[in-house]
């Protein structure tokens, strides 16, 4: 794979476990299926054959450098098993993270299970919190932001998120999710095994994510942070409406410029040339409108630095928690009533090149048995308004819940 792992061809590796293997052994290289479908790249991997010792994002770069030093390549250049690893890190940077060395990989599609339907038929939805009770805690933070100009360490955004959880009468086919998510072809489109849940099924993280966290390919590096959000209208006038109020808004670009600054301060001390544009440009999804900024890099050091190195060391960042990073976790922790595991965290994969791509994980929801628990948050500085934040995150709901066949009533 190497070098041309980027433009490679279908690997010549089947997926979906050897024809002839036992039932259960290739039910079991399912249950570690990871995909990843991107308009650059598409990656796909049954099997566990090794799992990266779990720890928190600080030492990511060196646990996986180990962790390729003690993995060899193949003395004839032969690899059923690629020299690669796949998974997600957790929001919280101190939380275990799940990476893993697949047994086969292709840039095609696994032979998933018989694909049943991904909605959910007879169903309870309960929103944790509430939508008021959301709105309540966007006030608080207001107060907080407040409050801390008046200190040494003033915070100048904090993401606030909420959950909706959805039980179903039957176990949900994650496959089915993730294939009836194929409707925005610009968003990367994910599943990621995460270990076994409660009762002891499979916990995985579908979703369509709009952002790039951090990818590298040789020297070069890139970064699509995405920050300030509207929602979308079918109707076409009030569509682009909004887009120019996004596009226009001074809240909007205040929020959208701590992120590309934060970005920017982390990336700068391991490039050599890294830019960006002067202003933000206007990126859409099925659902929402956002804007975007690509900033570009190449990188001083290219081989001794890989692309989970980055992903952990730019994690995360202002667009999914706020700035200054640390205290706006903090009071995450405070108002947040949930834990958001690996929602908001990353998924991507790193080869032993360092070559990768990681995106955040948004627009998404963990599967395990007969719940889907899904995860949409707004970034609040000043000027924020409760109802509009919460609108935003109702907004954001929108491309899991129409896959799920869930109507968006009451959001």
């Amino acid at each position: 794979m190497g070098t041309n792992f980027w433009s490679a061809p279908d690997l010549a590796v089947q997926i979906g476990g050897d024809a002839a293997a036992p039932r259960g052994r290739a039910e079991a290289a399912m249950d570690w299926a990871f995909g990843l479908a991107t308009p650059e790249l598409r990656l796909f991997t049954t099997g566990v054959q090794r799992r990266l010792p779990a720890g928190p994002a600080a030492s990511l770069g060196e646990r996986v450098r180990n962790f390729f030093s003690e993995y060899p390549a193949a003395a004839d250049g032969n690899e059923v098993s690629p020299r690669l690893l796949v998974g997600a890190i957790p929001f919280d940077r101190e939380a275990d993270d799940c990476l893993f060395l697949p047994e086969r990989a292709a840039n095609r599609a696994w032979s998933a299970p018989a694909l049943m339907s991904s909605s959910l038929g007879d169903r309870r939805m309960t929103a944790e919190p509430s939508r008021d009770a959301y709105q309540a805690a966007v006030i608080k933070a207001l107060a907080f932001l407040r409050a801390s100009r008046e200190g040494a360490q003033s915070i100048d955004k904090v993401v606030l998120s909420r959950s909706l959880r959805l039980e179903a009468d039957h176990p949900i086919d994650a496959f089915a999710l993730w294939r009836d998510l194929q409707a925005d072809p610009s968003a990367a489109r994910f599943l990621v095994p995460l270990g076994a849940g409660r009762g002891g099924a499979m916990r995985r993280l579908v979703g369509a994510s709009p952002e790039l966290l951090v990818s590298k390919r040789g020297p070069a590096i890139l970064s699509h942070p995405l920050a300030g959000s509207a929602r979308r209208s079918p109707d076409l006038s009030q569509d682009e409406s909004a887009a120019q109020d996004l596009l226009t808004s001074d809240k909007d670009r205040r929020e959208h410029a701590l992120v590309v600054e934060a970005i920017m301060d982390a990336l700068a001390p391991w490039c050599g040339e890294l830019r960006a544009p002067p202003g933000p440009a206007l990126v859409s999804t099925q659902t929402m409108w956002h804007l975007g900024t690509r900033i570009e890099g190449r990188l001083r050091r290219q081989d001794e630095t890989s692309a989970a190195e980055l992903a952990a060391v730019l994690h995360p960042t202002p667009a999914v928690c706020g700035a200054p990073r640390d205290r706006a976790a903090a009071m995450i922790r405070d108002l947040e009533a949930y834990d958001r595991g690996f929602y908001a965290g990353a998924l991507g994969w790193t080869n032993a090149m360092g070559d990768g791509a990681w995106y955040v994980a948004l627009r998404c929801a963990e599967i395990c048995g007969a719940e889907a628990r899904l995860y949409a948050g707004a970034g609040v500085v000043e000027g924020s308004d409760p109802a509009a934040e919460a609108d935003e995150t109702s907004g954001k709901f929108q491309a899991v819940l129409r896959a799920l066949g869930v109507d968006e009533a009451s959001l």
